[in-house]
């Protein structure tokens, strides 16, 4: 631990104070503080006290503190866009849940510094209230990315999987099943018996013994038609 004795400064006379404490640093502050400074240049918050506070928040929790990834891009204007990336920045930090509460979300969803009519948007098509099922809120911000519902499912495959480097994103098929009908009803377009025969095809067919699903499994078979 480093510790520096107190003075004063008197006409450029160093003075020393008439006690010998000391000032001590813990060992800890200058990295911590030192990490603290790189994350909040990468951020960019708008609110930096309000940042700051999250951000020592989620340290001392244990948390992932709201900062920036890498590579994801700066935004020159007041929203960030929302990207596959940044919506898998904020599943990360749902950390597993099935429900969160609307408050909490919408604070993570500012701390991203996403577009607060985007987040409005996806709340009343789902009809949400004060408790969101996750899956659900993340199926609707997936599809204002995908102009079809096969780019949707591929978009959330690649948020939810944790496959970087062995293959094509994959996801466990009761899930691919959850958000295709919900996704289906939402839009409304597409009949329930079609959802089934697809599902039951995709099941029997498709789907190896590790009861997982990949992208490639509904987007380059010819008989898989979620439309």
């Amino acid at each position: 631990m480093f510790c520096l004795k107190s003075f004063t400064a008197y006409n450029g006379a160093v003075i020393m104070p008439y006690t010998d404490k000391q000032i001590c640093i813990p060992p800890e502050l200058p990295e911590l503080l030192k990490q603290f400074t790189k994350a909040a240049i990468r951020t960019q918050p708008p609110d930096l006290l309000q940042w700051a506070s999250d951000y020592f928040s989620a340290v001392s929790r244990g948390d992932i503190p709201p900062v920036r990834e890498r590579s994801e891009r700066v935004p020159l204007s007041n929203w960030a866009e929302l990207t596959p990336e940044l919506l898998k920045v904020l599943h990360q930090r749902v950390s597993g849940r099935l429900i969160i509460h609307v408050d909490e979300l919408a604070h993570m969803w500012k701390v991203l510094n996403l577009p607060t009519d985007l987040f409005e948007s996806v709340m009343n098509v789902g009809h949400f209230s004060e408790e969101i099922e996750w899956l659900k809120f993340l199926a609707l911000a997936c599809s204002s990315l995908g102009v079809t519902i096969a780019k949707t499912l591929k978009i959330i495959c690649e948020v939810l999987s944790s496959d970087y480097d062995s293959g094509p994103p994959r996801i466990p098929f009761s899930t691919f099943q959850f958000l295709y009908t919900y996704i289906a009803e939402i839009d409304g377009e597409i009949s329930a018996s079609h959802v089934s025969r697809m599902l039951n095809y995709i099941e029997q067919e498709v789907i190896g013994p590790d009861g997982l699903i990949k992208v490639n499994d509904f987007t380059q078979n010819p008989r898989v038609r979620l439309e």
